[in-house]
């Protein structure tokens, strides 16, 4: 196991910013680690570099207890934190053969190691400048080059792809697959398509606890519960819509429904399907039936119903399903 974490806590004078979270991430596992803002994620991050210490718990990297053993487990990690601290009077060259030098490579091999990470995180173009001629998208570059310039064994990747355009984020999510290959990554961020795209499986955190865990098919399959269809009707006979809208919201199977003109959304109740219901009034009423389709629970949905203020004995349930269905 690559990293081990158990009810580890961080208190904040009468904050609890991390509570009693427990989880583990294998070797060659890429790991999304998402949350609200002040959820949590950062802090955990922290804690698994050695950055912060823990109020309590256990954290192991690599089979190395960060709280006993920091110095060997700092060796063993990359780390880019959010706001990436990068000294920007500093060359791109002077400032990485500085990183390899803090990590204890020798230096007959930071010249290679140097330009393995600028082609790598493409810095080709820009490697004669100074870190303060650089757009905030290289600077990301550069952060990731400090971060793996000693071969870590794990990545933790806090926001990696912040102020990187379109292009640069698609060329950084290939970068992280490939590197999950081979090492243990985690990585935080806001942007739920890339984390969905990027991660074998992911993390939801929500006010210092751990409210889901599972890959992106098992927790869209989990928050599904109530069967949404988006439905096309057109009417005859001069038929005003709003009596159609009257007629299946009269249907036993459905909850909620949004309306526009012929068109509908409709909100099963759950468990239930309204899809037969909605076909025989159809038929009933000699309309034509032009669309009918499930939609797929999104990620968004996802994190909106585990994050929500929802009681906390339906986020347990939703943890416990999650837990259930990847074993």
């Amino acid at each position: 196991m690559s990293i081990f974490v158990q009810n580890l806590t961080k208190i904040y004078g009468d904050q609890k910013a991390v509570n009693n979270i427990s989880f583990e991430v294998r070797t060659g596992e890429v790991i999304g680690f998402l949350g609200p803002n002040g959820a949590g994620k950062s802090t955990t991050m922290k804690m698994i570099t050695s950055y912060l210490a823990p109020t309590s718990g256990t954290i192991k990297v690599e089979g190395l207890d960060v709280t006993k053993v920091p110095r060997k487990v700092k060796r063993k990690i990359g780390y880019l934190p959010e706001n990436n601290p990068i000294y920007t009077d500093m060359s791109i060259i002077d400032y990485l053969w500085f990183c390899g030098e803090i990590q204890g490579l020798p230096s007959s091999e930071i010249p290679h190691k140097i330009r393995q990470m600028i082609d790598l995180c493409g810095l080709n173009d820009e490697r004669h400048k100074t870190i303060n001629e650089l757009s905030k998208g290289y600077r990301q570059r550069v952060g990731l080059a400090q971060a793996m310039i000693h071969d870590p064994e794990v990545l933790i990747l806090d926001e990696p792809t912040t102020g990187l355009d379109p292009n640069q984020i698609i060329e950084i999510r290939k970068l992280i697959k490939e590197l999950g290959k081979e090492k243990t990554v985690i990585l935080s961020s806001h942007i739920l398509s890339e984390v969905e795209a990027t991660c074998d499986r992911i993390l939801i955190i929500n006010k210092g606890k751990i409210v889901a865990d599972g890959t992106a098919e098992v927790l869209r399959k989990q928050a599904k519960g109530q069967e949404i269809l988006k439905i096309q009707i057109e009417t005859q006979n001069g038929i005003d819509p709003e009596k159609a809208l009257q007629s299946l919201d009269s249907v036993d199977t459905i909850e909620r429904l949004n309306t526009k003109p012929n068109f509908f959304r409709i909100q099963s109740n759950p468990e239930i399907s309204s899809k037969k219901p909605i076909f025989d009034l159809c038929v009933k009423n000699k309309w034509y039936l032009l669309e009918m389709s499930a939609e797929e629970t999104r990620l968004e949905d996802v994190f909106r119903n585990v994050t929500s203020d929802a009681p906390k004995q339906n986020e347990d349930a939703f943890l416990s399903n999650t837990n259930k269905d990847q074993s």
